[in-house]
This record gives C-alpha cells, sequence and structure tokens, in this order.
C-alpha cells in the first residue's frame, strides 16, 4: 500500500507547534507536537541526518497504514521541514508512555488486571499484523505504547518485514535479523536466517516476562553472552508465582512461546485464546486497576513538581482487603509482591 496516495503531506513549518523531545536513538528523534488545524496533539518520528532513507521511513509508514486497526498505532501522515528533504511520519500522539516507562514510573510490573490486559491487547495485534502477511521483529516494553487509559498499541515499524511463511516475495526479505538482541529468537543469531512469524512469537514470550516481572530481561548482560547463551536454551529467571488466578497458564503460555525449536511455538491466534480467557477472569477488576495506576502516576508528577524526592522499595500498598482481590500483582522477587 502506497502512503502517498492516501496520506497528507505536511509542512511542519505551517501545521506543527509547541514541538517537545520525547526521545532519540539511534535512527533519530520523536517529538510530540501540536496541529495547528487539528488542534490535537501528534508525535512525529524523524530521521537523523544521514541515517536510513526516504524510502524505508515510508515503508514503515505503509506498514503501519496495512496494519491500522485499535492495537497499532494510528500514522495520519507525513511532514517535511522547510525546504528541506528530511522527512518524517506524523502519528497518533500516546499520552500513557510505553509498558517500559510504566514499569520506571511503577519501580515494577503493574496490577494484576492491568497486565492481563496488556497481554491480551499485545496478542490481538500480533494476531492481525500475522493474517495481513506482517511481522513485527522488534517487540519489546518501549515499542508497546499505552493511551489515556493505559491501553496497549503497537508502535515503531521500523523493522517490520513481510512473513516469508505468507509471501516468498525475496525483493521483500533482507535477511537482516532486526529488533532488540534481548528479545531475539536463538535462531536469529544465525547469519543465514530469514525471520518468520515464530520470531514474533517468542519475542512476545519475553514481552510476556517483562510484564509480569516488571524487570528487563538478562539486565547487565551484553549481546556477545547473550547471542551465546540463547540458543542453550537460557532464559530470563523463573517468576515467583504468586497466587493470582490465571498466572500459573499465564507463565505457561510464556514458556510455550520461547522454546527454542519455532515450529513448537503457538501461533499468534492460539496465544489469543489463552489470552482472551485470562482477560476475561480479571476484567471487572480493569477499571479500578487503570484508576490506580493514574493516580499513583499523577501523585509522582505532582511530587516532581514541587521536587519532592520519591523512592520506592515496592509498589505502594494502601490499605484494606479490597486490594488484594483488585490490585494483586506479581514479581521475581517473593518480598515484593503486592498484599
Amino acid at each position: 500500500m502506497a502512503l502517498t496516495s492516501n496520506k497528507t503531506e505536511l509542512s511542519a513549518d505551517d501545521f506543527l507547534e509547541k514541538w517537545d523531545l520525547l526521545g532519540s536513538g539511534g535512527f533519530g528523534c520523536v517529538y510530540k507536537a501540536r496541529h495547528k488545524l487539528w488542534s490535537f496533539d501528534v508525535a512525529i518520528k524523524r530521521l537523523h541526518d544521514g541515517v536510513g532513507t526516504e524510502k524505508a521511513l515510508y515503508e514503515e509508514a505503509s506498514h503501519m497504514d496495512e496494519a491500522s486497526s485499535e492495537f497499532v498505532v494510528r500514522v495520519y501522515g507525513f511532514f517535511k521541514e522547510g525546504n528541506a528533504m528530511r522527512k518524517g511520519i506524523v502519528m497518533e500522539f500516546m499520552r500513557g508512555g510505553s509498558i517500559q516507562s510504566l514499569q520506571k514510573d511503577l519501580s515494577g510490573p503493574p496490577p494484576s488486571a492491568l497486565a492481563f490486559r496488556l497481554a491480551h491487547q499485545v496478542a490481538l495485534a500480533i494476531n492481525f499484523l500475522h493474517l495481513k502477511g506482517l511481522m513485527h521483529q522488534d517487540l519489546k516494553p518501549s515499542n508497546v505504547l499505552l493511551n489515556d487509559d493505559l491501553n496497549a498499541k503497537l508502535a515503531d515499524f521500523g523493522l517490520s518485514r513481510v512473513s516469508t511463511s505468507t509471501f516468498n516475495n525475496k525483493d521483500k526479505m533482507t535477511g537482516e535479523i532486526g529488533g532488540s538482541y534481548k528479545y531475539m529468537p536463538p535462531e536469529a543469531f544465525e547469519v543465514s536466517y530469514k525471520p518468520v512469524r515464530a520470531f514474533d512469537i517468542y519475542s512476545y514470550g519475553i514481552l510476556l516476562w517483562s510484564i509480569v516481572t516488571g524487570e528487563e530481561p538478562y539486565p547487565g548482560k551484553d549481546y556477545s553472552l547473550v547471542e551465546l547463551k540463547i540458543p542453550k536454551g537460557d532464559r530470563p529467571q523463573d517468576i515467583c508465582q504468586k497466587e493470582v488466578e490465571g498466572l500459573k497458564e499465564l507463565v505457561g503460555l510464556m514458556k510455550s512461546c520461547w522454546v527454542n525449536e519455532p515450529s513448537e511455538r503457538p501461533a499468534a491466534k492460539e496465544c489469543c485464546k489463552v489470552t482472551e480467557s485470562l482477560f476475561s477472569r480479571h476484567e471487572t477488576g480493569i477499571s479500578d486497576a487503570v484508576h490506580y495506576v493514574k493516580k499513583r502516576l499523577d501523585s509522582q508528577t505532582n511530587n516532581q513538581h514541587s521536587n519532592t524526592p520519591v523512592a520506592f522499595s515496592c509498589p505502594f500498598q494502601p490499605p484494606g482487603r479490597l486490594f488484594s482481590t483488585v490490585y494483586g500483582s506479581w514479581a521475581t522477587n517473593c518480598s515484593y509482591f503486592l498484599q
């Protein structure tokens, strides 16, 4: 799908104002800006000079547009800066940050109801992509963005490729092994590897571990060590399981997703069936869980503005039995559980 025919090209000078830097990396920068005519905020992904190509940027936007759904960040169009040739993608601005930023702000995992919903929404997004013949290839907490109500949407399709398990188009396949190395499957460390859908399923398994624990896998381990250990079967440390309904089944799904043999991993549709069943058991608690998280994040923001230092050795624990029912959570350290 060519976006040039149905997406708007916006001049940064004419339509976008109040630019704020959200983050930067090797590829470029992501900004928040206000669209003057639309009267709402948007996000802009802009490449550094000399990094990537305009064609690659359009391909990424095309993949995002083709995968358009309630679980993929929406693309509005493109922009150019004055008379310069530098281009960017104008996308939906996700006010809730990402799973990664949420973990950092909470100093750990989210409440169980929210964790089960995140797991299900990401599974739905992966399944939708795979049905379109696409793969994401860079699933990790920083690429799962959250809206105001902490619903998840996938972003950063810079590494997306047409799936070889659906199409055999060598022109579309470059043989690149994209994605954060801590979330890459063992077969992806092979030089001749060409990604298939099972790549995303493995990454999803590691992502589930991160959602449940609130941690980054293999902390402090560099690429060379991970490359050596993962093909030998090493995985993130075991989860200390608390009496949270459905946690055992979620851990089972997680482990089935990260098995060494790609053909033995479940399809995305199978993952959806499991996560839908698990989330249904916690759905009545989602409103309270979201309210609790947003209230806590607002409290932290207010404390930062007042220059009051705040340190959490473990997640805040409000009094009363209601918390143990609605906000049950987990972590790899048993002493870290919310009671």
